[in-house]
């Protein structure tokens, strides 16, 4: 018995929490309604009685008034036998007439419930009007001011009793029954509705442990779920890509640093061979050249993982002036081969300083591993809302084809896949990220179209900014 006690009551499901919900709010609407129900009908019966007392109560002050009552008092008032029961009594209590089932000797209401001169409504014993039952007696002020008369008038509440009553025991009867059909068709609705979402459910389950594509159901319905199984599909979708992608990374990574790395254990196991004939010092000039590819490697891996990490945020916002860092990122290289043209005046942008000279950096360092004479560096502006900076070389160029696959990650092309013509490929990927961030742009174009060796221009537009203020 503990074991049962002890154990957590089993959680109600959604569908049973939206019946449980439902149906509570039918039955305490139904319950005031019915509460309503009875309370006007019985008002309403209640004023009926009242205004038929109260019609036959006036109609016999008349008579009183005008003294045209049935004299002697053996005779009864004229009214309706068997429903009401009518005297006239005076100041004294003692009862002048009265209709013909009406009690003669003992008026219906005592001394000390009477008010002469008033009219009033009251609810007594029907043994005092001679009927089963309470009865409604009304009073009204009738006769002179000289003969002050009261007329009495009772009416039975039993068939007014008895209809609520039947009423209340049909509402009893029928609200169950009618919250019980309604939540047996509310449990077949809800789970109607519902069923797309364990379909959901059950898609997410079984893509958990499924290989190829990961798609959910999606109902036919235009409703809110049909946008929740569209909305979820589509960020499988993005998951997936990213999944890809992270696979890709990881695996070109790892292929780019083994490169390396293969080539110094290749370089020390011959040298430990040759013994006391190893040339040490171009070993170590080799192990040196491995080394620092290796550095930059890694540290082009740590700084797209670092933009990768930044995408949701704003990159910093700093004015810049394109003549200052283009004349810092030219003292660097010699002239020639590298050709430097500046503007008359100064050009500002926004964006990071340490960024932006990051992405001339590698547009240069790639034009000039790739150039037969030289690299020009030019900056213009404005153009329209952007300043230009374009890095021309006379290589070989790029294929149209190629030019937006070469700013992928790891992606070079055929005639740069040697050790010594070029990097991991990852120069250009981190040109796009951090122009992108400053909220520019950058572009390939060939440098003199239809040549046999047309060369490459990249053209890196960044947003303008009037001149800061020198305080």
């Amino acid at each position: 018995m503990s074991r049962w006690v002890r154990g957590p009551l089993p959680r109600l499901g959604l569908r049973a929490r939206l019946l449980a919900l439902g149906v509570l709010g039918l039955a305490v609407g139904f319950a005031f309604g019915g509460t309503l129900l009875v309370g006007a009908l019985g008002w309403t019966l209640q004023r009926s009685v009242d205004e038929e007392a109260l019609r036959t109560a006036d109609a016999v002050a008349l008579l009183t008034a005008e003294d045209a009552l049935p004299d002697p008092l053996p005779d009864p008032l004229p009214v309706a036998g068997g429903q009401l029961r009518v005297q006239v009594v005076d100041v004294q209590g003692r009862i002048r007439a009265a209709s013909i089932d009406a009690d003669r000797l003992v008026p219906m209401l005592g001394p000390d419930e009477l008010r002469p001169g008033q009219r009033q409504r009251l609810v007594v014993d029907g043994r005092r009007a001679g009927m089963p039952g309470p009865v409604r007696v009304v009073t009204v002020p009738a006769g002179t001011p000289q003969e002050p008369r009261t007329v009495l008038v009772a009416k039975s509440l039993t068939d007014v009793r008895h209809s609520l009553r039947v009423v209340r025991n049909l509402l009893l009867v029928g609200f169950p029954l009618l919250v019980a059909g309604l939540g047996v068709v509310a449990w077949r609705v809800v789970g109607a509705t519902l069923r797309p979402v364990e379909q959901l459910r059950s898609g997410a389950a079984e893509i958990t442990g499924r290989a190829g594509a990961e798609r959910l159901p999606v109902p036919a319905g235009q409703d809110e779920i049909h946008r929740l199984a569209v909305t979820l599909n589509d960020m499988l979708d993005r998951l997936a890509a990213s999944r890809d992608r992270q696979r890709a990374f990881v695996a070109d990574a790892a292929h780019e640093l083994r490169s390396p790395l293969t080539n110094m254990r290749t370089e020390l196991e011959v040298a430990r061979r040759l013994g006391d004939d190893t040339d040490w010092p171009a070993v170590a000039d080799d192990l040196l050249a491995d080394t620092e590819r290796l550095s930059r490697l890694v540290d082009d891996l740590l700084l797209l993982a670092r933009l990768d990490e930044q995408d949701a945020r704003p990159a910093p916002v700093g004015p810049v002036e394109l003549g200052e860092l283009v004349r810092a990122v030219a003292a660097r290289y010699p002239s020639p081969p590298l050709r430097l043209t500046l503007p008359d005046g100064p050009l500002w942008v926004e964006g990071d300083a340490g960024e932006l000279r990051r992405v001339l950096v590698n547009l240069v360092d790639n034009a000039l591993r790739h150039a037969r004479t030289g690299v020009e560096l030019a900056v213009s502006g404005p153009d329209g809302a952007y300043h230009l900076v374009t890095v021309t070389d006379d290589g070989p160029g790029v294929p149209a084809a190629d030019r937006e696959r070469v700013f992928a990650r790891f992606t070079r092309l055929d005639d740069a896949r040697a050790r010594d013509a070029g990097g991991a490929g990852l120069g250009l990927a981190i040109v796009r990220e951090l122009v992108r961030r400053a909220g520019g742009a950058v572009e390939l174009a060939d440098a003199t179209p239809g040549a046999a060796a047309p060369g490459l221009r990249a053209t890196v537009r960044l947003p303008a900014l009037a001149e800061p203020d020198p305080e």
